[in-house]
C-alpha cells in the first residue's frame, strides 16, 4: 500500500509543477491565450518550476518517509534525482541553447538559398531558480503526504 503513495508524490509533483507553468504562463501572456497555448503550456519541457525535479524529489521524499532516510532506497533515490536535476539544469538546458542557435542557422539558410529546411523543435531545460521551485514543491507534496496519509 506504501507504494501507492509513491506513485501520488509523483503524479501530484508533475501536476501540481504543470498547473503552476500553466498560471504562470497564463499570467505572463496577461490572459490572451488559445486553447492551443494551454495545451502547448501543460505539455512543453522547461519553465517554472521543474517538474522533473518536483515529480523525483516527491517521490525520494515520500520513499523517504516510507523506508526511512536511512534506507539503501532513498540513497538510490537520491541519486537518481541528483542526477535528473543536473541534467534538467545542465544537459537540457544547453541542448535549448544549441537549438535555438541551428534555427537561426536554418533560417538563414532557407532565406539566402531558398532552401525548405524545417526548424528543429527546441527542448527547453531549467534554470536553477526553476529547479529550486520545483526541489521546494516536491518537499512540500512529499510532507503534505506523510502528514495525511502516512
Amino acid at each position: 500500500m506504501e507504494s501507492l503513495y509513491v506513485f501520488l508524490a509523483f503524479i501530484l509533483g508533475w501536476f501540481i509543477a504543470q498547473v503552476l507553468k500553466l498560471i504562470f504562463f497564463i499570467i505572463k501572456k496577461r490572459g490572451k491565450t488559445t486553447f492551443q497555448d494551454v495545451i502547448y503550456c501543460m505539455v512543453k519541457s522547461g519553465g517554472m518550476p521543474s517538474g522533473h525535479t518536483a515529480s523525483f524529489t516527491a517521490v525520494t521524499m515520500t520513499i523517504g518517509y516510507v523506508s526511512g532516510f536511512t534506507s539503501t532506497i532513498f540513497a538510490l533515490a537520491v541519486c537518481n534525482t541528483l542526477i535528473i536535476i543536473y541534467d534538467a539544469i545542465n544537459v537540457r538546458h544547453s541542448v535549448g541553447e544549441h537549438g535555438e542557435v541551428l534555427n537561426k542557422l536554418i533560417v538563414d539558410k532557407n532565406r539566402i538559398e531558398g532552401s525548405k529546411i524545417k526548424k528543429l523543435r527546441v527542448v527547453e531545460g531549467h534554470t536553477a531558480a526553476e529547479a529550486a521551485v520545483g526541489l521546494m514543491l516536491g518537499i512540500s507534496i512529499a510532507t503534505m503526504i506523510k502528514i495525511f496519509y502516512l
